[in-house]
């Protein structure tokens, strides 16, 4: 008999800061009247990912990490009327709760609680300790139990590998510049830190018709790879390259800057590097603790506007098939993306490549599927 905690499958189980994480039996929670239970075909490591594990963003432990996915519906609960068994769906780690403030002013990717349930324990250890999902989701693991409302189904064209990257990467870069940033065309734009966020943020000043697209990195290997998917220029990130962006840019500065990496120093960088009465969006996750400083007299006189972005201000519902069209049509390019692959044991080996700069996205299969 069952004790609500009736299916065991391998996760990748997150116990400390101080730790490396390992692969360890867990018990996920049964299936409610409104959940599913996914196998997990495909995830992304993520930098987020990285930043729950060393505590730089808050995280009940022990958890199960890992946000950015596509699965296959195993189980689905008695009150599911639009996802059945077989489905093939994207994980959303924010679900609208279709109640708050945010959500009644269609701004979804903002909902009061939209990730709530990452402070729920979703499974237990074998030992019965409550494990936590990171992100809402759980996706380093064989399976995972979510809302029905968090799960959107995937077309049969497009595939898990793809998918999965929908989930988090492609739609904060591209919808950081597409949607949030609103990037007019003929534009110049600076993205700084290529990650997996950073160079589908190239690709989305490229959909946005940018004339000139100047990517920055600290890894000069990323070079190649940023030119291919949209960008004009790459600069190494060293101390010329305020400068040279002024040179590129006619002494102006560009028009529309991100920071993809989330620090004090970037964001005073991608302030100092957009043009007078341009726009500054703020792309990566920072700490709390990491503070940034402008003077009264600066903020007035360049007349900038600074904007957060939280997951490229996604509306699942409406935005997710212009994504499957993108990919469909090759405007984005998710193949490239990719930089290797592996399973539950090599998600700790993913995380020291983001922390190290290298690389650009780990694709895990959890369920062992080529």
């Amino acid at each position: 008999m069952s004790d609500g905690y009736g299916v065991e499958v391998d996760a990748v189980v997150l116990r400390s800061p101080d730790r490396p994480m390992k692969v360890e039996r867990i018990r996920l929670r049964d299936v409610g009247p409104c959940d599913v239970r996914v196998r997990i075909d495909a995830t992304g490591v993520c930098h987020s990912d990285l930043s729950l594990a060393r505590a730089v963003l808050a995280q009940p432990l022990p958890a199960v990490l890992g946000h950015e996915a596509c699965g296959t519906v195993l189980e689905a609960g008695s009150d599911v009327g639009d996802l059945a068994v077989g489905d093939r769906v994207i994980l959303l780690w924010i679900t609208p709760c279709d109640d708050c403030v945010h959500c009644a002013r269609g701004e979804v990717h903002l909902c009061v609680n939209g990730a709530a349930r990452g402070t729920e324990p979703y499974a237990l250890s074998a030992t019965d300790e409550p494990i936590y999902p990171g992100l809402t989701v759980g996706s380093f693991a064989e399976q995972t139990v979510v809302p029905a409302a968090a799960a959107v189904k995937v077309p049969d064209d497009i595939t898990s590998a793809d998918a999965a990257l929908l989930g988090c990467a492609i739609t904060t870069g591209v919808g950081a510049v597409t949607k949030t940033a609103a990037v007019r065309p003929n534009s110049t734009v600076l993205i700084l830190g290529l990650g997996g966020v950073g160079l589908a943020a190239v690709q989305g000043a490229k959909l946005a018709g940018a004339k000139q697209i100047i990517a920055v990195d600290r890894n000069t290997d990323k070079g190649d790879l940023a030119a291919k998917l949209g960008a004009t220029y790459f600069l190494p990130a060293d101390d010329d390259t305020r400068k040279t962006v002024r040179t590129l840019t006619g002494g102006q500065g560009v028009d529309y800057a991100f920071d993809c990496v989330g620090s004090a120093r970037t964001i005073r960088d991608a302030w100092g590097m957009a043009r007078r009465g341009g726009n500054v969006c703020i792309v990566g996750i920072g700490g709390k603790d990491d503070a940034v400083s402008f003077s009264a007299l600066e903020l007035f006189h360049f007349a900038r506007t600074l904007t957060g972005c939280v997951a490229g201000s996604l509306n699942a519902a409406t935005d997710l098939p212009h994504y499957f069209d993108h990919v469909r049509s090759g405007r984005i390019d998710l193949t490239a993306m990719v930089t290797g692959h592996g399973g539950l044991a090599d998600v700790e080996r993913a995380m020291a490549d983001i922390a190290a700069g290298r690389g650009i996205r780990t694709l895990v299969s959890p369920a062992g599927l080529p």
